[in-house]
């Protein structure tokens, strides 16, 4: 397939570890943060010399960790970086995590001078309480400020992340996080269900009895009103997560569909993350980050001082695309591939895995390869064909999305 890669870059600094997040981050080491971000340019020249023709790229996103702490300064390198590895095509989505309260207007607005395009704000919540449950560093006015502050610096595509299923939450509660968060207008949302993560503090002191566990049941309504809720207010649920705003750039995925299922996608679904989800090559950059390219899924050593040295010091020439930062890599063979794209791309409810795609890339049909899974599904309700023609897609139920693991783990043969 000649499809453009991503890049995702992992900043892995914070001024405050979050009791929940069980992400690769790391609180009070920003004195390292310009040894990084050269080792990260270090390593981006790395995979850039290591193919002799041009590698072309079509998103590039900035995950942490918080990536709003870096200077301008440090983002100038990082971006004359990967110019210079990489063909980064003119249309590219550049996105950045960031924190509300880490931002200025003047820093967006150098951010954006610079080619980034794309902002996602960690809102998690508007309610003052859940904010501190949480741990955040921002109250809700940071939130506003971020917002009224990327418009004007030139961004028109902002995300906004929230999370709900929290400990003692109500629907009320929930309810007027979203109405709040609404009237700010961004073009995309992303509302995960919390997880409470082995190893995290809010993982022990759950099972210690210190905090009440969430209500499934009520995590489930609360995901169902607000799927309800935002296509109400024109937001397409385009991934089991994930929100687009309906606009006029808004077009149709695969035109052979007839008018009973055409899949639209607007200009602001999060084009890097349909990478992942469409199972395509990515570059992991930085300390812990992930990558899967050249046939091989692998990850890089975890902590920061390690990753800089491991950089610098260079050694042995390892298969493209690791570099000397790499500690793990598993071959992903074609029966691996195959289950890896089902299981990604059910989470687009709407897309779902088209029968006439999966048989053009892995020479076999959908129900060649999975007739037995695919039944079992479909009795249970959690899936479902939408065809047209000669082609079906099979996509999550209503139901099926609720229920997104008990479909996944029928794909989980390899594992």
């Amino acid at each position: 397939m000649d499809v453009p890669y991503a890049v995702y870059l992992h900043i892995p600094f914070c001024r405050h570890r979050c009791a929940y997040c069980d992400f690769n981050t790391y609180a009070g080491q920003e004195d390292s943060l310009s040894s990084y971000v050269q080792a990260l340019c270090n390593e981006i020249q790395a995979v850039g010399a290591g193919v002799s023709l041009p590698v072309r790229v079509g998103s590039i996103f900035f995950g942490g960790g918080t990536p709003s702490l870096l200077t301008s300064a440090h983002f100038r390198d990082i971006f004359q970086s990967l110019y210079r590895a990489f063909e980064i095509l003119p249309d590219a989505e550049i996105s950045m995590e960031a924190n509300p309260g880490t931002v200025t207007l003047a820093a967006l607005e150098q951010l954006r001078a610079l080619g980034m395009n794309r902002l996602s704000f960690g809102v998690q919540s508007a309610n003052p309480n859940e904010l501190r449950l949480l741990e955040r560093i921002h109250d809700y006015s940071d939130v506003v400020n971020a917002v009224l502050w990327a418009r004007r610096a030139g961004f028109d595509n902002l995300n906004l992340d929230l999370m709900y299923g929290l400990p003692e939450q109500t629907l009320a509660d929930w309810q007027k996080t979203v109405n709040l968060v609404t009237g700010l207008d961004p073009q995309h949302f992303s509302a995960y269900a919390l997880t409470l993560e082995h190893g995290t503090p809010f993982g022990r002191w759950a099972s210690r009895g210190l905090m009440p566990t969430p209500d499934p049941d009520l995590a489930a309504e609360m995901a169902e009103w607000v799927r309800d809720f935002w296509a109400e207010q024109g937001y397409e649920h385009y991934e089991i997560s994930n929100w687009a705003k309906i606009n006029d750039g808004f077009k149709m995925q695969n035109e052979k569909f007839d008018s009973s299922f055409r899949i639209y996608y607007s200009a602001f679904v999060c084009r890097h993350n349909l990478q992942y989800w469409r199972n395509l090559p990515y570059f992991g950059l930085g300390a812990g980050a992930h990558g899967y390219a050249g046939g091989v899924r692998y990850s890089n050593v975890l902590r920061i001082k390690t990753y800089i040295e491991r950089v610098r010091a260079g050694g042995a020439a390892v298969r493209w695309p690791l570099t000397a930062a790499a500690v793990n890599q598993i071959p992903i063979h074609r029966e691996t591939e195959m289950d890896e794209t089902m299981m990604t791309g059910l989470r687009l409810v709407q897309e779902g895995v088209a029968d006439a795609a999966f048989t053009a890339r892995f020479g076999v049909s959908l129900r060649e390869m999975y007739g037995r899974e695919i039944d079992e599904l479909l009795g249970f309700g959690l899936v479902e064909w939408k065809t047209s023609g000669d082609s079906g897609v099979l996509r999550l139920t209503r139901r099926g999305w609720l229920l997104g693991n008990q479909v996944f783990m029928r794909f989980l043969r390899g594992y």
